[in-house]
């Protein structure tokens, strides 16, 4: 056994045991650099990459984003918003589980993070799904894939990362995700639409129908009041093209801090705000670490011309646009299930693009492909992440969760074919 196979292995060995994440980037990324001349020139990537990171002046966003989603965690925010949904949305069939996912989709636009929305929402939202009739499972499966459908929606710090990545304007990324964003949404909303229908037929209903109420619509409006102006705010700023996505991050972390100390005093500024800004140091903090320490490992895999193996032995298997295209979904699900999204932008984008390109698929096609597969592998099994936090906050095993996952995403995967042949729904607005 070579030495250079033997200290991947041990690495693997460490990644198994669930030591934390960055350490395994950084024992890949300066070991394998060390390796290649066994001299510390080369381990010098990895320190120029943290400085690449640091003078990103796109990165502000990153932390001001975490910060306003660690505000919001801390308020009654996802109970208005679950409520403002179930009023618009709670009339029709399946509309509480249609209002979930909305609820969801809107929560993780506001917080930035999948996680967060499982968490903060799940306390909400399991209650009432599991009140009105719906199964557990059905439950458990919205809400381990809801909690992902906001990453293609502005201020998605995978969107942002990305295109630190590729060097891509953030904005374009934004137009492109819109659409198929909403089309995932309307996917997800369609099933539960028709999963209600079969539970009306077999009488599995515990409660009467609800009924649209003006009155209703209007209260709930009112109670999340507060709210509605940070999505105009995001969603304005960033498909209006009035700021840079920084300038937008900014004015809605002070926005949401006047509102949610000053006014709604939900959150108290000298007793609440330290552990908050801790707490969003600690986020930022190692998803910086993580990437630093990933895109030096990925300055390895480009200096052993990685990515032109790759490329070789791809074109001896198909060099069809039709195939490369069904063959990266298979191989993004399995990343997005053993990785997290920022990892697996920072080491598998560098590579993949080069090779997208030379198939003829446009680069903001390739962008959003991405995404929807790596959004996927959140709920993923064996080792989607939004899986195991829900089996956490639930006290569920993980294979009930695995079970609950499933048909929501033979869903999502129809969708993400449909999205990866049919380019004009990410190109619309290019």
């Amino acid at each position: 056994m070579s030495l250079l196979t033997l200290f991947v292995l041990v690495v693997l060995i460490f990644a198994l045991l669930e030591v934390p994440l960055f350490t395994v980037f950084a024992g890949l990324a300066l070991g394998l650099l060390y390796l290649i001349d066994m001299d510390l020139t080369d381990m010098q990537t990895v320190l120029l990459e943290f400085n690449r990171l640091s003078s990103a002046s796109i990165l502000v966003a990153l932390p001001l984003f975490t910060f306003t989603g660690c505000i919001l965690t801390e308020t009654k925010a996802p109970r208005r918003i679950m409520e403002l949904m179930e009023a618009m949305f709670g009339w029709m069939p399946g509309g509480v589980a249609i209002a979930g996912l909305f609820a969801c989709a809107v929560l993780t636009t506001l917080t930035g993070a999948s996680g967060v929305t499982i968490v903060a929402l799940g306390s909400v939202l399991y209650p009432i799904l599991i009140e009105k009739g719906y199964g557990e499972r059905f439950a458990l499966g919205l809400l381990v894939t809801g909690g992902s459908l906001g990453l293609l929606f502005p201020p998605s710090l995978p969107i942002i990362l990305y295109g630190v990545v590729t060097q891509t304007e953030i904005e374009k990324i934004f137009n492109a995700a819109f659409v198929p964003g909403i089309f995932l949404l309307l996917t997800l909303s369609l099933y539960a639409f028709f999963y209600d229908l079969r539970m009306r037929r077999s009488g599995q209903h515990k409660h009467a129908e609800m009924t649209f109420s003006f009155a209703e619509l209007w209260r709930t409006t009112k109670a999340a009041a507060w709210e509605i102006p940070a999505l105009v705010l995001i969603f304005g700023g960033v498909y209006g093209g009035y700021g840079s996505i920084s300038e937008i991050a900014g004015l809605t972390a002070l926005y949401v801090i006047i509102v949610e100390c000053f006014i709604l005093r939900e959150v108290k500024f000298l007793g609440d705000m330290p552990k908050i800004m801790v707490d969003a140091g600690v986020l930022t903090g190692s998803i910086i670490l993580i990437l630093g320490f990933a895109m030096g490992f990925t300055g390895y895999l480009l200096d052993e011309g990685i990515p032109t193996l790759l490329l070789e032995k791809l074109k001896s298997i198909s060099e069809n646009k039709y195939v490369f295209l069904f063959a990266l979904n298979i191989f993004l699900l399995g990343v997005g299930c053993v990785m997290d999204i920022f990892s697996a932008i920072v080491v598998i984008v560098p590579i993949m693009v080069p090779i997208a390109l030379s198939v003829g698929v446009d680069p903001i096609h390739l962008c959003i492909i991405f995404l929807v597969n790596l959004e996927m592998g959140y709920a993923t099994p064996p080792v989607g992440i939004n899986l195991f936090i829900a089996s956490l906050k639930f006290q569920r095993p993980i294979t009930l969760l695995y079970m609950a996952a499933v048909p929501f995403l033979l869903i999502l995967g129809i969708a993400l074919l449909i999205i990866t042949y049919v380019p004009q729904l990410s190109l619309l607005f290019q």
